[in-house]
């Protein structure tokens, strides 16, 4: 592990943050306890009398939910597991969902804990509970959203859309469960005594303005369900907290209050049906929910109030790079290349960085170039304003000079290559076809072509060099070699094979490439003696800033970096292979 790997595990090491879990319960009850009040729920009695339950409704009712995970778990959006038995009432050795929904915790080492019921109060072990509820349709905004802009990460240009419930989710950041209900009662007979409350509230409409006005809101709902088919339903949400102290339960209750608020809800503390409510938030036990607490609405009305978020979450695959929870800061690991391409969800693994000057595009690229480095890829930069020097330094102080090599130009140490060195000594045809097309970037102006009779001597001589280099290991593989081979030997040939001055000019061959031969102008840009063998090395750093308007150097740097990255992709198989052009403008 690298320095600043370990730097980064050391500063998150046992760094508290705010972890979410979901858990979706699916009861069957019968009619009479849907209606149970407070006064009757199961809390109050002295025992627990099971009502038989018919066979065959049980059976339907487990087809229903089997079908309904399984329409739920291919939407590919949402997964579910459904929990054991164990999971569920625990072990000897292990506790379980309700032994841990008891003790506030979802830890594996949980212990039960003293409840204490008192004034206006309700505490659990250490813990004090308060307990916020949207139980009256009164307590709720004008219009509800399936999502809603969350100012705090949204421009002028663009939203980020959360859930419509986000503020009272993973965005309330202390200890609280939000239990949210649905009732799917007879829904023909709900509706069936709204008419009968209806026509009872005109018939009394002459005694009271508030009777007609209720009864047109009892139209408009019923008017609703027949028009579009919806589903009446009993809907319950509320938020319970706990802390410690009363110094910070009050802290907690206010902010607990502050979310409901910012989803333009009327914040009720309830503290009256607190032992109720939580007695009916057991799992599997959601039939002692008091109906009082209810309030009628329609399906997807209802579903508005699920919080729709949870935490990031680390990505299954060994590859990826190291972020943090923008929210609590949690640290994770993020594959944005394999398991995507996996999955299907892109076809490629190129990316684009996009952002305003400063917004901290070279960080992250720092961040991210430096993880892939350390998971072995190798990464050639192309880099404008030395935003990678330092990074680049440090690969090259901690392999001691193997590696991190860093190609810049200035007036005291000019940058400087050598396109005829290889370590292995092999020229396949991608490394000949490059040095050919530097060659002829050298030789011909832009909008200059060659003929094809030059094309083939070119090609002839770049063959015939790479042959003298492999029979006469005497000879230093360097431009000043090649225009010496082209001078004398070759020159020689094309003299006796008669080639023509009009098919192939030597002397004007000769004459354009003198600059870059010892003694020119550029003799120091293709004579490096410095015998790099950028194939090997992982981490490559081009910075051009200083000759990026260079008619000369910029070319030329140009193909040999491309030849490079051509090169890594043609003979290391089955090695990541990364290109990053720093600085694209639009």
């Amino acid at each position: 592990m690298s320095f600043l790997s370990r730097s980064f595990e050391r500063h998150f090491n046992e760094r508290p943050y705010l972890n979410h879990t979901c858990f979706l319960y699916l009861t069957k009850t019968t009619k009479e306890r849907m209606r149970m009040q407070s006064n009757f729920s199961s809390l109050c009695r002295g025992n627990i009398i099971p009502k038989e339950v018919n066979k065959d409704t049980a059976m339907k009712f487990l087809e229903a939910v089997g079908q309904f995970e399984r329409i739920v778990n291919d939407s590919g959006f949402v997964t579910l597991t459904r929990l054991t038995s164990d999971e569920i009432t625990g072990t000897e050795n292990r506790p379980g969902l309700i032994e841990k929904y008891f003790a506030l915790s979802l830890d594996d080492t949980t212990c039960l804990q003293d409840f204490s019921l008192g004034a206006g109060e309700m505490k659990i072990g250490d813990n004090y509970l308060c307990l916020h509820t949207l139980s009256d349709t009164d307590d709720l905004p004008g219009q509800v959203f399936t999502d809603t802009r969350y100012e705090r990460l949204s421009t002028d240009r663009s939203d980020c859309r959360l859930s419509f419930a986000a503020p009272i989710g993973v965005l309330l950041s202390c200890n609280h469960l939000v239990s949210q209900y649905i009732f799917i009662d007879d829904h023909r007979e709900n509706l069936k005594r709204f008419e009968r409350q209806a026509k009872n509230m005109h018939s009394l409409s002459r005694y009271s303005r508030a009777n007609q006005i209720n009864k047109e809101w009892l139209e408009r709902y019923l008017n609703e369900a027949h028009s579009f088919g919806l589903t009446s339903v009993r809907c319950h949400c509320n938020v319970m907290a706990w802390a410690e102290t009363r110094e910070e339960l009050a802290r907690i209750k206010n902010d607990a209050g502050s979310s409901l608020a910012l989803m333009e809800c009327k914040p009720r503390h309830n503290t009256i049906d607190t032992p109720t409510l939580f007695w009916a938030g057991i799992p599997g036990n959601e039939a002692d929910f008091p109906a009082e607490e209810s309030f009628y609405t329609f399906i997807p009305q209802a579903l508005c109030f699920f919080t729709e978020e949870t935490n990031y979450k680390s990505s299954l695959s060994p590859f990826g790079i190291k972020m943090t929870d923008r929210l609590t800061g949690k640290p994770l690991q993020l594959d944005l290349s394999d398991l995507p391409m996996k999955k299907g969800i892109i076809t490629n693994r190129n990316k684009f960085i996009l952002g305003p000057s400063g917004s901290g595009k070279s960080f992250f690229t720092n961040h991210m170039v430096r993880q892939y480095y350390e998971q072995g890829s190798h990464v050639l930069l192309v880099d404008t304003g030395n935003s990678y020097e330092g990074l680049c330094n440090l690969i090259h102080r901690r392999t001691q000079g193997e590696d991190g090599i860093y190609f810049t130009y200035t007036e005291e140490n000019p940058i400087s290559f050598n396109p005829f060195y290889t370590h292995d000594g092999v020229f396949d045809i991608e490394k000949r076809e490059s040095i050919k097309t530097l060659i002829l970037t050298l030789w011909k102006q832009e909008h200059e072509k060659p003929t094809g009779a030059e094309s083939v001597a070119l090609s002839n001589a770049v063959s015939e060099f790479v042959n003298l280099l492999r029979a006469d290991t005497s000879v230093a593989p360097s431009f000043n070699s090649f225009y010496e081979f082209i001078k004398g030997d070759y020159r020689k040939r094309l003299e006796r094979e008669e080639v023509r001055e009009k098919d192939f000019d030597v002397a004007n061959f000769l004459f354009v490439l003198a600059p870059f031969y010892k003694g020119g102008e550029y003799d120091y840009l293709l004579n490096s003696n410095k015998e790099l063998d950028l194939l090997s090395k992982r981490f490559i750093v081009f910075e051009i800033d200083a000759i990026k308007d260079n008619p000369v150097l910029f070319p030329i740097v140009t193909i040999i970096l491309m030849e490079v990255y051509i090169n890594k992709m043609r003979r290391l198989k089955g090695v990541r292979k990364v290109l990053l052009l720093e600085e694209a403008w639009l």
